[in-house]
């Protein structure tokens, strides 16, 4: 529960008596003292753009569930897309690895936004992340084998002045390996010192071999931005997929896709060891959400993480692995446990931070991953996105909820969406990218019981609030900065309310709208309005 200096109809009071209630400021009053989000409890269904149907996918109407005031909508089709970055100028990029491409996706008005080619070529490009480095805007880029960095200038639509920063990378080309890579992607970060962070993940579900590497795998390596002084910064996690600072600092937190097909490690009564027990295998090893130390190293392939002691999925101690260590030559207490456990074969893969974003503020304290979904499992797991309020003193996550989910139907186990990666982007929105389904959905948020008025027809593009209770508001004024001067084309009303809109801060033409959903305000009132009274 979040603590106030002043009581909350003092705060209230005084927020009442300025001139503008913007969406932020009253955002962080109301949420701040509702206390823990709700999770996703509403169903809820997809908002698909006729242009954005196909045979396959949104032939039927799709239902996600998600938590009360938010909404999802398809905002783009992509196929295979995976991993995403909001650019400084909102434009939004995203991986498609099977193509060799990234895309870049740009906001159109009313219309579908435009996708075109923003780096065309690569090998099986994944993660991208903007950094800046003195006036410089890096956009980097991970291939396989390489790490490449383009010089970005607000609204470049292709890219420019290409760096390749890393070399060498073991991909499946790597002459060792013989074709052979099963997590050949790869996924970066950059701390605010300019430290350039990539994760070289295991070639197989278990293996000795790629502890002896050179570069070792199952492990995170550490540059400078310019791809010089390589150094082994930890090890021992098989699949590190969504690197991510706190936000702050420079505590580089990691999601990890665990080993399938674990064998049975305890040599007791019940005659399993040694053997795949199905039952077994559902829950371990968990997958692994944690903080990442320079030089520590994390159990793979040796030790497992337990969640069946008194912990649970927190801090857990480790279990040898019966295949790579069931002498115990490894030491597993000797291993940096795990921060938190997520349900084994949920596959996480993008990690997002939500402190400094513009996402409604019950949830911005928070981290969110997408959960790819499982097949070494008996009953289907994951297909979600799964959310973690912050502990700000300890710096930890705390117990994970649903943000969204939907994607597996529980009763018929059918699969129709896996999501991979989640961005905010300037609005406050949470795109989030799904890889079987070829789509990016965006999780919107409304406050109850505000009037919301919207840029764009069909309740889309930019968005402003106003409290339900009695208002006027005046574009001379600076009242609808949010939205902008004559830019206003749909409106949604509380019940109990009736909203005025006009076509000028004097009055002059008007139009009275009660509780509802307007797509359209009329082909003669969009884009004009000036004057908005809230009765």
């Amino acid at each position: 529960m979040v603590a106030f200096a002043l009581k909350p109809t003092q705060i209230l009071r005084g927020i009442l008596a300025t001139s503008l209630l913007s969406l932020m400021s009253l955002e962080v009053l109301t949420t701040a003292a509702l206390g823990n989000p709700p999770p996703a409890s509403v169903e809820t269904k997809v908002k698909v753009p006729s242009t954005m149907t196909d045979k396959t996918f949104f032939n039927t109407d799709r239902y996600l569930k998600v938590p009360p005031n938010f909404s999802v909508s398809v905002y783009a089709r992509i196929t295979k897309a995976r991993f995403m970055a909001v650019a400084p100028n909102g434009d939004l990029l995203v991986s498609q690895p099977s193509t060799g491409k990234v895309l870049i996706v740009r906001p159109n008005g009313s219309k579908d936004p435009i996708i075109s080619d923003f780096v065309t070529g690569l090998r099986r490009p994944h993660d991208i992340v903007f950094h800046k480095i003195d006036n410089t805007t890096y956009v980097y880029i991970s291939e396989t084998h390489q790490i490449n960095r383009f010089i970005y200038n607000s609204g470049d639509r292709i890219a420019k002045n290409r760096q390749i920063v890393v070399t060498g990378l073991p991909d499946s080309s790597t002459s060792e390996l013989r074709g052979a890579y099963g997590h050949e992607l790869k996924n970066i970060a950059l701390d605010a010192n300019h430290k350039l962070y990539v994760s070289i993940a295991s070639t197989c579900n278990a293996c000795k071999e790629d502890t002896v590497s050179t570069p070792k795998r199952g492990a995170i390596y550490q540059y400078n931005a310019n791809g010089t002084n390589q150094r082994l910064f930890a090890q021992g996690l098989r699949n590190a997929e969504g690197l991510a600072f706190l936000p702050g600092t420079n505590d580089l937190w990691v999601v990890v896709n665990n080993r399938d097909e674990i064998r049975y490690p305890f040599n007791d009564s019940t005659g399993n060891y040694g053997k795949v027990i199905p039952s077994y295998v559902d829950n371990h090893p968990p997958e692994e959400f944690t903080k990442v130390r320079d030089g520590g190293n994390y159990g793979w392939p040796f030790c497992n993480p337990n969640p069946d002691t008194s912990t649970g999925l927190n801090n857990m101690p480790f279990d040898r692995d019966y295949q790579f260590n069931r002498d115990g030559s490894v030491n597993c207490n000797a291993m940096d446990r795990i921060n938190k456990g997520i349900q084994a074969h949920s596959a996480p893969l993008g990690l997002t931070f939500l402190q400094n974003t513009r996402f409604p503020s019950l949830y911005s304290n928070g981290v969110v991953t997408g959960l790819h979904g499982s097949w070494n499992r008996q009953k289907k797991t994951g297909y979600r996105i799964a959310y973690f309020p912050w502990n700000s003193t300890t710096k930890t996550p705390g117990e994970e909820i649903d943000l969204v989910s939907g994607w597996l139907v529980p009763r018929t186990e059918e699969v129709w969406g896996r999501p991979v990666d989640m961005v905010v982007d300037l609005q406050g929105n949470l795109l989030i990218s799904d890889d079987s389904s070829g789509t990016i959905y965006k999780l919107s948020y409304t406050p109850p019981g505000e009037v919301k008025v919207y840029r764009d027809p069909n309740l889309t593009g930019v968005s402003q609030s106003f409290p339900k209770n009695p208002g006027v508001y005046k574009a001379n004024k600076g009242d609808l900065k949010v939205v902008g001067n004559d830019t206003i084309s749909s409106l949604s009303v509380p019940a109990g309310t009736v909203v005025r809109v006009c076509q000028n801060e004097t009055g002059g033409r008007c139009r009275e709208f009660s509780a509802g959903d307007y797509k359209s305000l009329g082909s003669d009132f969009d884009n004009i309005i000036s004057f908005i009274q809230v009765k």
